[in-house]
């Protein structure tokens, strides 16, 4: 999941190491505690590989704070005009390839199972995939759904489990549902559009 999010990002723009980390956290959570132990590997991964290549040097000014303590006066002053110092620092940054483009398309587009966090960072990069493709991403996620729900409702009779059990089985069951009834909206909306989108000529010869 880790190199599909590189590649995501990477597709938009080049960037250096220390704002992949930083966005790389946004896209797929605080929980995922991404590193740079485990950003750097990756990197060198993709770049053995060719699916991304260096793209120069990235030079980024930051500001440094300085204590000023609690001295009085023209010494304080001074301290205070000294407070904010511009910091300039130079950052390897990194582009996707051609072979890179057709690797991102193909993590994009696999028919794998996904889990829950592998699903939503695919529907985060779905602006990349053409109609057909989205729709066929969100086909594959309501049949798993409907899958998942099928079988969180064959539940255990109540002799076999007590009332907190049965409670937390049902709010996934009900929790299913939403994610299911949700995926059936992105579904009409995605045909609809598909239809929206085809030509006059095509629409009237149907």
């Amino acid at each position: 999941m880790l190199e599909l999010a590189v590649l995501g990002l990477l597709a938009e723009q080049p960037l250096h190491g220390y704002e992949l980390k930083k966005r790389l956290s946004e896209t797929l959570g605080p929980l995922w505690g991404i590193s740079f132990g485990s950003l750097y590997p990756a990197l060198r991964r993709l770049q053995q590989s060719g699916a991304i290549e260096e793209a120069g040097e990235i030079t980024t000014t930051t500001s440094r704070s300085v204590p000023t303590g609690s001295l009085d006066g023209e010494l304080a002053s001074a301290r205070l005009r000294r407070r904010a110092r511009p910091t300039r620092r130079t950052r390897r940054a990194y582009r996707l390839t051609e072979p890179g483009r057709a690797q991102f398309a193909e993590l994009l587009t696999s028919d794998a199972a996904d889990d829950d966090r592998t699903f939503a960072l695919k529907l985060s990069f779905c602006r990349y995939l053409d109609g057909p493709a989205r729709l066929a991403l969100l086909e594959r996620r309501r049949a798993q759904l409907t899958q998942r729900l099928a079988s969180s409702r064959r539940t255990p009779t109540a002799r076999t489990i007590d009332r907190y059990t049965r409670s937390l089985l049902e709010h996934r069951t009900h929790s299913t549902q939403h994610d299911l009834d949700w995926i059936d909206e992105l579904i009409a909306e995605e045909r609809t559009a598909q239809l929206d989108d085809r030509p006059e000529t095509e629409g009237a010869s149907a």
